[in-house]
């Protein structure tokens, strides 16, 4: 998700949704009562990137991951920071608020049965070195497993030293856009990698791959050691759009069996860009393109 491209554009103006002070705020008990969801399906965990559920705040956010039946969630940090912060305005935010808030947003994905996977921070090149390691305090406060971003290929190896520090992984996001600087292809991947320890890391997103007409299945067999997450959308080669899942030429059916077949313990999270009607049926939907996928 970079900062350079379309769908970081999407996220800058759909993506900060205030959740309000949460540090202290007691968590309704009606919106989560219903059953907790469970999404491992075959043994493969599906899950999705709460940017998908851009067009709510947080609460309603993980409301839709209960009434989709989603257990796992990478959390887009526009659905923690707030909105409308200029450049210097967010780093003062990011390093002063206190880590109970984090430690509260934690909390209601616990109290509705959600797995807070990963939190998606996107390291640029213009993070000092404290906003660096912040993002993994955040992280850790709120009980993610490992960090996502949508970063440069420059900015890896000051990110790699907070992530010795903390023991804490981060996948780097491609996109389908190749340009200087960015993550597009098998070779970014390796250059924000080398010389860096285990923990720097790829987080797929398979829809980009097959746009920039390289192959998800033969990247993830080569390298899936180093994936931290999956994202899973449907998206035409040749820089092709976004589309319905089925609907392109992601090969999302093989990379769902290949993760069942290996018992690889990759999350697959569910990004919903392509354009459709309602939020919570186009996410169904895709749950359900997957769960058949893997024979459920």
């Amino acid at each position: 998700m970079s900062f350079s491209n379309h769908s970081e554009l999407s996220r800058r103006r759909f993506g900060q949704f205030a959740f309000g002070a949460l540090a202290g705020m007691a968590l309704p008990a009606s919106p989560f009562a219903q059953a907790k969801p469970n999404s491992k399906i075959k043994g493969v965990q599906l899950g999705a990137q709460s940017y998908s559920f851009r067009d709510r705040s947080l609460d309603e956010a993980i409301k839709g991951y209960v009434e989709v039946g989603l257990n796992c969630c990478e959390l887009f940090s526009g659905h923690v920071e707030p909105r409308g912060l200029k450049r210097d305005e967010m780093r003062k935010w990011r390093l002063t608020e206190p880590l109970t808030t984090f430690k509260a947003v934690g909390q209601k994905f616990k109290t509705a049965g959600v797995m807070l996977y990963a939190y998606n921070y996107s390291f640029r090149d213009d993070f000092t070195d404290e906003e660096i390691e912040r993002g993994f305090q955040m992280a850790k406060a709120m009980g993610a497993n490992c960090i996502t971003a949508s970063g440069q290929v420059s900015v890896a190896k000051r990110v790699d030293v907070y992530a010795k520090k903390h023991k804490m992984r981060v996948g780097w996001h491609n996109h389908s856009r190749i340009a200087p600087n960015e993550f597009a292809t098998a070779e970014d991947f390796a250059q924000a990698m080398e010389g860096n320890s285990e923990y720097s890391c790829i987080n797929l997103d398979i829809g980009h791959f097959t746009a920039a007409n390289f192959d998800p299945v033969d990247y993830l067999s080569k390298h899936h050691a180093r994936i931290v997450t999956l994202h899973l959308k449907d998206r035409k080669r040749d820089q092709g759009a976004n589309v319905v899942f089925g609907e392109g030429d992601t090969k999302i059916k093989e990379v769902l069996a290949l993760l069942a077949q290996n018992k690889w313990k990759i999350p697959a999270n569910i990004e919903y860009e392509y354009k459709g009607a309602d939020t919570i049926a186009e996410m169904k939907k895709c749950y359900a393109y997957c769960k058949q996928a893997l024979g459920a």
